[in-house]
């Protein structure tokens, strides 16, 4: 299985998986989506209840790179240390990697050397970025993957539930609550009934919330029991 991504002007991107004949399209910009959607719902929703001197982050999609580097340039707009650990199973080719264009999108082309290691940086081994930003990637699927430490927040950044149903699952959920840390967040684009109610079968604290544009609504999941 493999994600094609294609960039248009605009930031929108489209991703494709020929083996599964399914299509995603974001036609109001990936950048500005997982902006509302992780960064703001999630990392800055955290922050306004939270202070630490390091925040962990869990991605579940590690997928073309973006919300690593979102997350990087907030971590350096706030002066937030901020250790990065991403799942992926099927990454993307090179040729496909070199199409991305979200540094120019930001007007930031001075971070396509840091963008780059995101994607070349070895799996499974932890680098430093920046003197705030630390990354993990991990080549493994979520379902077989056992974690070794807490994270704060969670960004669920999965292919739509009717794609890989196993992934939204109350079994993944529930790995997913023990995962977190006291007062622990998870954010997701989704907002399907059986997502929530598999959240809330987890033990999550469950909330929908204004989605990013195109998009009515989206969950935010938190730790409750302790």
């Amino acid at each position: 299985m493999q994600r094609v991504p294609l960039l248009t002007k605009d930031g929108s991107h489209t991703i494709s998986i020929p083996e599964m004949g399914v299509t995603y399209h974001s036609t109001h910009g990936a950048i500005q989506e997982s902006i509302h959607v992780f960064i703001e719902a999630g990392l800055q929703y955290y922050l306004s209840k939270n202070k630490k001197d390091i925040i962990t982050i869990f991605e579940m999609g590690f997928g073309t790179g973006l919300n690593p580097l979102l997350t990087l340039l907030k971590a350096e707009t706030l002066q937030q240390k901020i250790s990065y650990h991403t799942i992926e199973l099927y990454p993307l080719l090179q040729q496909e990697i070199a199409q991305l264009n979200y540094c120019a999108q930001l007007g930031r082309i001075d971070l396509e050397p840091l963008f780059k290691q995101l994607h070349t940086s070895n799996w499974n081994e932890g680098i430093q970025l920046t003197e705030k930003f630390s990354f993990l990637k991990i080549n493994q699927s979520i379902i077989n993957h056992k974690a070794n430490f807490l994270v704060d927040i969670i960004f669920f950044d999965a292919f739509d539930p009717s794609v890989q149903p196993a992934l939204w699952s109350k079994e993944i959920f529930e790995k997913a609550y023990l995962m977190l840390s006291k007062a622990g967040v998870l954010v997701t684009y989704c907002c399907k009934g059986d997502v929530r109610r598999a959240m809330q079968a987890a033990g999550f604290l469950v909330t929908r919330i204004p989605g990013p544009p195109g998009k009515r609504e989206m969950l935010r999941a938190e730790k409750i029991n302790f």
